[in-house]
């Protein structure tokens, strides 16, 4: 199983109701991949605020075998446009760690 975990750094101006959608509409990708095993989304809550960098938000899917997939679906490619739209820096503003579990 791969763990895809995403840390995002959200424009200051981006309010809860858009980062709610945007987590909303993630989380439909676990209807439209086959693979999707689980997928959850939350507060960076670390303590350590002197590595935290300002990503204080995270999701991440669990996939069987269904990634390399997911990656390529229009509807990732779709709402991974949104997202990098709203995060500070474009794309240095989401970090992606993928994990085997």
């Amino acid at each position: 199983m791969i763990r895809h975990i995403v840390a995002v750094r959200f424009e200051q101006t981006v309010s809860m109701d858009t980062k709610a959608a945007l987590f909303a509409e993630l989380e439909e990708l676990r209807h439209l991949v086959d693979g999707v095993l689980d997928f959850h989304v939350g507060a960076n809550v670390s303590p350590e605020t002197a590595v935290v960098h300002g990503y204080l938000d995270a999701f991440w899917f669990d996939f069987a075998d269904a990634r390399d997939a997911y990656l390529v679906h229009p509807a990732h490619q779709a709402i991974g446009a949104k997202l990098v739209a709203s995060v500070q820096g474009g794309t240095d503003g989401i970090v992606v760690v993928d994990l085997k579990v």
